[in-house]
């Protein structure tokens, strides 16, 4: 089982990861959107075969990565 932990918390966890380039992508399905906001500094981004990106802050106990 995958999981993304920050802070001590639990992000997202999962069985079904998928790994491109590299990096491990999590499916929306298996991520807590509680810790999550939208990034006020980065805007989507579009990539021709991965599609659209967009980016999140993680909030946890005040603070912010």
């Amino acid at each position: 089982m995958a999981k993304a932990i920050w802070n001590g918390v639990t992000l997202a966890e999962t069985d079904q990861i998928a790994h491109v380039e590299g990096n491990a992508y999590f499916p929306l399905s298996a991520v807590d959107r509680q810790y999550l906001s939208e990034s006020s500094e980065t805007r989507p981004t579009y990539c021709h075969w991965k599609g659209i990106a967009e980016y999140y802050d993680i909030n946890v106990d005040g603070e912010t990565n």
